[in-house]
């Protein structure tokens, strides 16, 4: 069940424990750390994590961490790739909430306890997320809103993503109370590209999730470098991904939802109709036939009923289309994901 409600008063002031894994983002880690140091009505403890940056950011990072005593720096004596990194971050941290933010991302001021006001209020919520604004060089001014929650049961909130059939949370975000994750054991190293999706499941099959609606929580850094962009570039490879991740999550914890196999197959249909529709956006005629061709196969595997749909109809004409009816398929793509974007900022699914 949703429920909506104005914010309650933070009446604690819980410490809050912000794990900030770093590679070579030297440029941007005053800014990302600077963002959890400003934050007030919690305390706030930084970890960050240098996992062998090879372009003197550590000497950047070693400035920082020695300019506060809430920042302590962990220099790992050799690379451990990213889930490693952040699990050893997230297991040193001593706060009863946890983030994970990025070096090259930011928080928005207020941004943690407007967040923690919530699980305070609701102790069975299992973490909280909320809007997130794009930016590069600096982030743009905080401007104030009006502020109220939503909590969703935690498998109604899975229904959700499986009917989308794609993450929702950013990453930056998202608060997590640390008991939970705790449970859950860290982020899977099996799913290096959507271990992040995968970490919201598992919170969602074990509490409430909700959501600070209103004002920005958090700022996203685009960038040429994003590691995302870098090293799991392709989209095949990044439905695939999706596709294992629910695979893992209905297989192990299934068993606490109450519903698991009709959510599989909602998953199922909507990953194959995400996938169909990303196809339609590959160049037309031969130049994107391969790549076209294997996303339809990886669509009709996850849901062979896709094939008798009109979004699968839709990808034919698409495959055969001519310049001038490829501007359509481009245009109501384009509205679709504006439309979808909206209503994500708005109301979080």
């Amino acid at each position: 069940m949703t429920t909506f409600r104005g914010p309650v008063p933070l009446r604690t002031r819980p410490l809050v424990s912000v794990v900030v894994p770093h590679y070579n983002y030297g440029q941007y880690l005053p800014v990302s750390v600077g963002s959890v140091l400003a934050q007030d009505g919690v305390d706030v403890e930084v970890i960050v994590v240098d996992d062998t940056s090879t372009d003197g950011s550590i000497a950047v990072a070693r400035k920082i961490a020695a300019s506060d005593p809430r920042i302590t720096l962990v220099e790992h004596e050799q690379n451990m790739r990213h889930i490693r990194t952040y699990n050893d971050g997230l297991g040193r941290a001593s706060g009863d909430y946890v983030v994970l933010l990025s070096a090259d991302d930011a928080l928005a001021p207020g941004a943690l306890a407007r967040a923690v006001a919530l699980m305070e209020h609701d102790r069975d919520v299992s973490l909280v997320y909320g809007r997130v604004d794009d930016f590069s060089g600096l982030p743009p001014a905080f401007t104030p809103a009006r502020t109220w929650w939503t909590v969703w049961d935690g498998e109604e909130w899975v229904g959700h993503m499986a009917r989308r059939g794609r993450n929702i949370p950013t990453n930056p975000e998202v608060v997590m109370r640390r008991s939970v994750y705790d449970a859950i054991g860290g982020y899977e190293a099996a799913l290096p590209q959507a271990a992040d999706m995968y970490m919201w499941l598992q919170a969602a099959a074990r509490g409430r999730i909700g959501r600070v609606n209103g004002p920005v929580q958090a700022y996203y850094r685009q960038h040429d470098s994003n590691m995302h962009n870098v090293q799991f570039g392709g989209n095949l490879d990044n439905w695939r991904s999706v596709l294992e991740t629910f695979d893992l999550f209905f297989r192990e914890d299934g068993h606490l939802l109450r519903r698991p196999d009709r959510l599989r197959a909602r998953a199922d249909a909507a990953v194959a109709r995400e996938v169909v529709l990303a196809s339609t956006l590959l160049p037309a005629g031969p130049e994107g036939a391969e790549h076209r061709a294997q996303l339809l196969e990886l669509a009709r595997a996850a849901d062979p009923a896709v094939v008798r749909s009109l979004t699968w109809r839709w990808a034919g004409l698409a495959g055969r289309a001519a310049h001038r009816s490829r501007l359509g398929v481009e245009t109501v793509e384009s509205l679709r994901w504006k439309v979808r974007g909206q209503l994500l900022t708005r109301f979080g699914t």
